[in-house]
This record gives structure tokens, sequence and C-alpha cells, in this order.
């Protein structure tokens, strides 16, 4: 079977089956396709401009298998590097983070400014007349750009410009951004993890509304024993969303643990009226609403094909890469609003923390979840196919595979060389007919 055979992917609309071949999880030459035909040419998260704030800070940072230096040069603009030393190859960070006027290479001592130029090496006189220092400077991915401070990097000359590839993902980057008086901000740290599974299952779990109360019900359990929570969540609302380009959200009214809501008891009496001047001063500025949609929804954002902007208990901002057909590596930060201190930072990061932190309720169940579907896939080719069918005949709810569905078909897309697809709202068909992109929605 080849990583183009249209059987990886069953799509029948008309009878309501979809299905993907459990290969697709397991096999080394999907993944080499998938390195060449979606991380090589899409654009790729890099990090927030909140992470590098100073001049001179920098990240080290892997993007599709490629050592990144992501950093804040001395003039104060944003950059990006290659982290190799054009030497002999040695990678030039030896922390993963920092501030620097230079980087100098451990192996040979040649020496770079935050431009990225040549500006020392030892014993230059011995080179001849050919040697050139800007040819022998550091090297750039072909592509940087940014929206609302989220920074991406594309290793394709040709890509197209980032405002068209987010598509309808930009108002939802929005709704999450525009929270903050301002500005948002990366807290200090980082939860870094691995999970013996394929990168796509994650994709999968983090827009899948399905598994939450089966797997996340000890959690459930301790929000109500709080006093916390909504009994009857509204499991329509907006729902799933097709937002252009493979980007999906998963959308609805939260039934638990959202610091701003103002039906949640979780935090407490005293936390009530913080909580409300909160939600007035964002009903001022954007109206009813939209406030509402800011403060009582959560949403559950994939911009393809692995970026995660969960703003659910918290606001959670993950990245992860496949290390094999059957490890991936995740990064997790937690996003917060600048003015946000003392008892109402403390808030909200315990949520986070209490949630999908590294010791939370979400993550270890569902790195379980994920570890032991990838053992499932032993059992090929007895059982071959996951099915992701639920809700494709009907009116989709936050319970349902629609923008799953939605992931999968961009990812068959791009795999087969084709363009990504383009519905926005809730279509079922790859085919269906496009509304007009949002433009973005500002402060």
């Amino acid at each position: 079977m080849s990583v183009t055979d249209p059987e990886l992917i069953i799509d029948d609309c008309e009878a309501g089956i979809f299905r993907v071949n459990r290969e697709v999880m397991t096999s080394p030459a999907v993944l080499a396709a998938e390195r060449t035909r979606i991380f090589d040419k899409f654009w790729l998260y890099l990090g927030h401009e909140s992470e590098i704030d100073k001049p001179g800070d920098y990240k080290r940072r892997m993007r599709s298998g490629r050592p990144l230096i992501f950093l804040r040069n001395t003039d104060g603009t944003v950059d990006v590097f290659y982290d190799t030393c054009p030497h002999r190859g040695a990678t030039l960070c030896r922390s993963e983070e920092g501030n620097a006027k230079r980087f100098t290479c451990f192996y040979h001592a040649w020496t770079f400014d935050t431009h990225g130029k040549l500006i020392s090496l030892p014993d230059e006189g011995g080179y001849g007349p050919g040697f050139d220092r800007d040819e022998r400077s550091l090297r750039r991915p072909p592509q940087l750009d940014s929206y609302r401070g989220f920074y991406f990097v594309s290793f394709n000359p040709d890509v197209e410009s980032l405002h068209q590839y987010l598509a309808g993902a930009t108002e939802f980057i929005d709704l999450v951004v525009d929270q903050a008086e301002e500005g948002m901000t990366i807290l200090k740290g980082t939860n870094r993890y691995a999970t013996k599974a394929n990168w796509k299952l994650l994709v999968e779990n983090s827009i899948d509304g399905y598994h939450g109360l089966p797997v996340h019900q000890t959690y459930f359990a301790y929000v109500k024993s709080l006093g916390g929570g909504i009994s009857t969540p509204n499991l329509v609302g907006r729902g799933p969303q097709q937002l252009g380009n493979g980007h999906q959200v998963l959308e609805g009214e939260a039934p638990y643990g959202r610091p701003i809501a103002r039906w949640d008891n979780l935090f407490g009496p005293d936390a009530q009226e913080e909580i409300a001047a909160i939600r007035a001063r964002l009903v001022n500025r954007f109206g009813e609403e939209r406030a509402a949609r800011m403060a009582d929804n959560f949403r559950n954002l994939c911009i393809f094909p692995n970026l995660i902007v969960n703003d659910i208990t918290a606001i959670t901002v993950r990245y992860f890469e496949p290390v094999a057909p059957d490890l991936l590596h995740t990064d997790g930060w937690a996003l917060v609003p600048k003015e946000e201190h003392g008892a109402r930072l403390a808030r909200r990061i315990d949520s986070y923390l209490t949630f999908i932190g590294p010791g939370g309720f979400a993550t270890p169940d569902d790195v379980e979840a994920l570890e032991s579907c990838q053992k499932g896939y032993a059992a090929q080719p007895g059982v071959q196919w996951n099915d992701i069918s639920r809700g494709m005949t009907r009116e989709p709810t936050v319970l349902d595979e629609l923008q799953i569905r939605g992931w999968w078909r961009a990812w068959d897309a791009a795999m087969a060389g084709r363009p990504l697809p383009t519905p926005i709202g809730t279509p079922e068909s790859p085919n269906a007919e496009t509304s007009s992109i949002p433009e973005p929605v500002r402060s």
C-alpha cells in the first residue's frame, strides 16, 4: 500500500462512513512522506513573541526535525536561524534558552552576532582569498511571519502568506488574544513530554469532544465536588467548525473550570466580584455576544497540521512533532493576560495545572489513551480501520467528529499533493461551497 493509495481513507458522505486505515499510524513510509509533504510545505508554529521579550533573548526549537534559534535581535526585531555552525555543523546553542549578544560555536570558536553575521573566527588569515564571511554567516529558513504575537516558520519558499493560510482560524486567535487588556504572555516553563503514539492521535484527541466524559470523569467529579461547573452544558452551541486549510475548532458552552465565566462557582465567592468586573469590561469593549463567547465558551483550536490552542480551563498552547511512527514529543505552555497577577493569576495557573498540566487530571489520562490505541494497532491486518463517522448524517454537536474528519481530509489532500480543502463553517462534504473567510476582529 502506497502513501497515496485512496484506500488509506474511506470518505462516503452519502452512507455516513468515514474510516482511516491504521497503517497511517504505524508506517515509516507514511511518516517520511508526511515530513516532505506536510511539515516541509506548510506553516509551523515557532513560538510566541513574549518568550523572547528582551533584545538578545533566544529559544532553541526543533521544527520538522530541524534545529532552530528563535530570537530577538539586539535591535528588537524577531528572527530565526538554523542552529548549525556553517563551519563544520555543530549546534550553536548549548542551552534551551538564554540571552546573548553573540553566539560562539564551542567546537572551533566561530562567532556570530544576533543578526547571524560571522563576526570573528580564529586565524582568519589561514583562509584563502575566496573565503567570504557573509557567505559563511548563519542561514535563515525561507519564511517567518506572525499573527497577534504567534510566530510561524515555513521551509517552503513558495508558501502562501500566513494570513491567507490561517484563514478562519484568525477569528479564534482573536477571541483568545482579545481577552487581555495589555496583551498575552507565555508563562515561564515548558510542559515537555513524550508519548509512545503516533502524532496524529494527539491531533484527534485535542479536538475530540467525544472522549471527554468517559476519559476525564475523575476531573468532572472533582469539579462537581467543589461546586463548580454547570449541570446542563449546551452540547450543540456553535459546535465543531471547519476554518479552511485544514484548521478546525470545537466550540461550546464550557461546563467546568473557566476562570472568567460568570456562572462557575469553582473559584469561590471571593472571586465572583472580580470575575463579574472582567466580564463587564469585555462586554463594554466587544458587546454582549462576543464577550459571552470569550468568557463562557471553551474552544479547542487546531491549526493544521500540529498547533493546538486550547481555551478550556485555561489557555494552553501546545505544539508537537513526530519522532517515529509510534513516538511524539510535545511542548505545552500556559498563555495568560499580562495584566493578571496575585490571586487572579494564581486561579488561572491552578486551573491550567489541575486539568492539563504535567500532573493534572487530563494529560496523564490522554497519554494513556493514545498509547493504548497505538498498542492496539499491532492487531493489523486483522483489524485495519479506525472509524470516525459519528455525527456524519446530522447537525454536528460538540460530541461529534466533523472537525476530526475535516483535519483528515486536509491530511489526505496534502499527502496526495492536492490543495487543502477550504470549507468554512460546518459543511460535511469535502467539496462543499465555501463561505468567505472572516476578517480578523481587533481590539
